[in-house]
């Protein structure tokens, strides 16, 4: 312990007052003197944090908090702490910041209702030894405050009327009159409920039984309203926090004193600092979701390389994404697998004004078809069995940025639908919630199927093809643009040997030959894919791949396959597996059993090859 820290103690332990150090960065108390610990029912040697203690009322002392860092110093009795038991207390808190210390808050604690304890024992004390000379002094000394009671009432900042046992006025002090704009002859003798206290906030009507002031006169009791409102002559509304006291004229109830405070731009301050924290949470929340997916997209497989190629064909992609990048228009690309479809969109977005927001990449068919709405338009907690919180989806994600629908076509058509709907309202509405959330992205698609096909086939709505297809365009497979296939070996050769860490092998004129007179049928991604297994099998200094010998190269090598005839098998293999299971794929003897993999998985392939369940089961 520093020799701060041992003076703020010494003087802790001295002062008589209930008194605490209070740490706001680490919400730790510092110190604390044993009036205090008693007070707040506080071990001394292992106090709570401090917050505990302030619980529901902490944007009341956030606004004490305010109010002391501007004037250095200040008190409250708003503040409604417990003790560490969950015990309500009533106090009186006095604050100043300690100037030697950021951070630090010296909190004086005041315990009202021991002082009122006090207080009726001090008089009853004093009236005791009075004797009957003293209480006749008193009375007249009250006589003539009483007279002066008037100026009293009119120099007090907070609003005070009385009202007698019928819910008439009595008085009304120069504060009350301000603050509500009725003059002292609009009230005196009339019902005062009927005058300010009508109507709740919300409208309903605020029957006079209910009324807390009148309970006071008739029930005896004193009541303490925090958050209520008065109405004004002009018919506007105030909010106020109220004490209701009731009166007495030699032990007999004849009305109530009400003392009041305007606390309208309190609770406006209030609802403004709620909102901010809400909106700090919403902007936290989003924030994290797509620090999420950005380290997902940094991470995964995908190649982000610049677009390599100088054959016409890559001059005319090029420059349609020169021309389409500077708008907002949407985007449809099409081509094969492995063509670049995913490296265009990521060109266009670039060279986009929305550059500085994210690319959101959206693999339609990679999310089981349960999941997808929720992935896609957000969810809120409880949406659904599994939904444990607020969560954005993709479509928010995007905000300011742009969206990439790759293989749209496998969207289920009720999704496309909503989809849709979505895209054409520029709000998006998350499962759970009936509040619509306002969208500004730009959309890119993409699909590896002829689009009027998957329309015909009813893959892809007819009206979100004509949304999404404002600008198109095609991406050729490698075997058209062998031209290019040198210069894109050599960079993803050389990105391959610095990922894996290998020594840069040479591509002799033989190799480089095998791979342009190659029809790459996986087209750039089945480049990269045989480059970087030539990395890591070469030895010698030369590259070494396996597309077989140039007489044989319309022939897979031993052990290598191309991608079409994969693909291929993979078709006929799960034809024969739906056939023996008589169009299956869920359940015990699905096919997805037989098979080993999930039924969402078999479900996509069944999407992408054309495959009809019904027809294979007859």
């Amino acid at each position: 312990m520093h020799d701060g820290a041992l003076q703020h103690d010494s003087l802790l332990s001295a002062l008589p007052q209930a008194a605490v150090l209070v740490d706001l960065r680490a919400d730790r108390i510092e110190e604390i003197n044993r009036a205090a610990a008693r007070l707040l029912s506080v071990d001394p040697a292992d106090p709570p944090a401090f917050s505990r203690l302030v619980g529901r009322a902490m944007p009341d002392f956030l606004v004490f908090l305010q109010e002391i860092e501007h004037r250095s110093e200040a008190w409250t009795r708003t503040v409604r702490m417990t003790d560490a038991k969950g015990a309500a207390l009533q106090l009186e808190l006095r604050a100043r910041l300690v100037s030697d210390r950021p951070g630090l808050l010296m909190l004086v604690l005041l315990d009202l209702s021991e002082l009122a304890r006090r207080a009726e024992i001090a008089e009853a004390s004093a009236l005791q030894r009075a004797g009957l000379g003293e209480w006749k002094r008193a009375q007249t000394f009250f006589a003539e405050l009483e007279r002066g009671n008037q100026l009293i009432l009119n120099a007090a900042g907070e609003g005070i009327y009385g009202v007698n046992a019928q819910g008439q006025a009595t008085f009304v002090n120069r504060a009350a009159q301000e603050m509500l704009g009725w003059t002292s002859e609009d009230l005196m003798g009339e019902n005062i409920h009927s005058k300010i206290h009508h109507h709740h906030l919300s409208g309903d009507v605020y029957p006079a039984h209910d009324c807390p002031i009148y309970r006071s006169f008739r029930f005896e009791q004193v009541h303490r309203i925090e958050d209520e409102v008065f109405w004004r002559k002009d018919g506007k509304p105030i909010r106020v926090e109220y004490v209701s006291t009731p009166i007495y004229d030699q032990k007999v109830l004849v009305g109530a004193v009400v003392i009041f405070r305007d606390i309208t731009e309190r609770k406006e301050n209030e609802r403004k600092l709620r909102e901010a924290l809400d909106e700090v949470a919403a902007l936290r929340d989003r924030l994290e979701q797509e620090n999420a997916y950005l380290q997902e997209t940094i991470t995964s497989e995908r190649a982000h390389h610049d677009i390599v190629g100088t054959s016409p064909i890559i001059r005319q992609l090029v420059r349609k994404i020169e021309l389409v990048a500077e708008t907002d228009a949407t985007v449809l690309i099409t081509g094969e697998t492995g063509t670049g479809k995913a490296l265009v969109a990521t060109a266009i977005h670039k060279d986009s004004a929305r550059r500085k927001r994210p690319l959101i990449h959206f693999k339609c068919g990679s999310i089981a078809p349960d999941a997808v709405e929720a992935e896609l338009f957000g969810q809120m907690r409880g949406a659904f069995v599994g939904a444990l919180r607020d969560r954005p989806g993709r479509l928010e994600l995007a905000h300011g940025g742009t969206l990439f629908l790759d293989d749209v076509e496998e969207l289920a058509p009720e999704v496309q639908g909503r989809l849709l709907q979505t895209l054409t309202d520029g709000a998006v509405t998350r499962l759970g919630d009936t509040r619509a959330r306002s969208l500004d992205l730009r959309v890119i698609a993409a699909t590896t199927t002829d689009p009027e096909r998957a329309v015909a086939q009813g893959r892809l709505r007819e009206d979100l093809l004509l949304h999404l297809s404002v600008f198109p365009i095609p991406c050729r497979p490698l075997r058209e643009r062998r031209e290019d296939i040198p210069a894109l070996a050599a960079h993803l050769l050389d990105i391959a040997c610095r990922r894996l860490n290998r020594p840069l092998p040479v591509i002799t004129e033989g190799t480089m030959r095998a791979m342009v007179e190659y029809d790459w049928p996986g087209n750039v991604r089945e480049l990269r894919n045989v480059v970087e297994r030539g990395a890591i099998v070469s030895r010698g200094g030369k590259l070494v791949i396996e597309l077989g010998s140039e007489a044989t190269r319309a022939q897979p090598a031993e052990g290598f396959r191309p991608e079409a005839e994969m693909q291929q098998l993979i078709r006929d293999n799960l034809l024969a597996c739906l056939h023996e299971t008589g169009g299956r794929v869920s359940g015990p003897a699905g096919a997805a059993e037989l098979l080993g993999l999930p039924a969402t998985t078999v479900y996509s392939r069944m999407r992408k090859f054309g495959i009809d369940r019904t027809a294979v089961a007859s």
